[in-house]
């Protein structure tokens, strides 16, 4: 009888991540709330996902203070080394050229490229400055989506559970009410081939509402205002 591995979803590690697991438990609120959910989600997630690193990664916890610096090492011991390709090279210096990564931060720019030229579906860090920056995210993306390249997702630690609670989070049990509600309007749906087909006969069915009395009002478009 054949056996089959389950395959794991992979999770790239970057060096802050190791480094807030191993750090001494710090008495600052953010720090050790970092820390403690650091530690969450390696006990908790360790068999949901497939950590992998890169030589990036093994090179920078290796500098500084050597017994931290073997903490850290310890930590990832075992887990798989994605290769710096040189897709991975040109991409990260893509990055760097387009303003998504500073120059001066030119590992940062080669975590991302090495998780994304290697598939991996999330890249976790607590890099705030040049990796999991909402505004930062977003050129990254777009610079990955130029490259002909599924971008990463870029997340914190804390971010990752959340998103995997809520795919763990059972869904509501389905009701009658509900059941009838969704029969309706999938038979409903299934009437139109296209958007036009069903604004056409909604405005039909308008002309046909106000001939049986029912009131409408017109209300302007809310648009936001920029703030000078």
């Amino acid at each position: 009888m054949l056996k089959y591995e389950e395959i794991k979803p992979k999770v790239y590690i970057e060096t802050t991540v190791v480094s807030y697991l191993v750090a001494r438990p710090s008495t600052d609120a953010t720090l050790g709330a970092r820390q403690r959910v650091t530690q969450q989600f390696w006990e908790n997630y360790s068999d949901t996902f497939e950590f992998v690193v890169s030589d990036v990664v093994i090179t920078e916890i290796r500098q500084g203070n050597e017994i931290a610096a073997q903490r850290r090492i310890d930590a990832l011991a075992g887990l798989t080394v994605l290769e710096l390709s040189p897709e991975a090279i040109i991409l990260a210096m893509e990055l760097i050229n387009a303003g998504a990564v500073p120059k001066e931060s030119q590992t940062d720019a080669q975590h991302i490229a090495v998780a994304v030229v290697n598939g991996i579906e999330h890249l976790t860090s607590w890099n705030y400055k040049h990796i999991v920056n909402e505004t930062k995210r977003q050129h990254i993306d777009q610079v990955c989506q130029a490259a002909g390249y599924q971008p990463t997702i870029l997340c914190t630690p804390a971010e990752l559970i959340e998103e995997m609670t809520m795919k763990e989070k059972p869904h509501p049990p389905m009701d009658p009410v509900l059941e009838e509600c969704y029969r309706m309007k999938a038979e409903f749906n299934a009437r139109f081939k296209t958007m036009q087909e069903l604004v056409d006969y909604l405005k039909a069915e308008n002309i046909k509402n106000k001939a049986e009395g029912w009131k409408y009002i017109s209300l302007p478009p809310v648009k936001s205002h920029k703030q000078d």
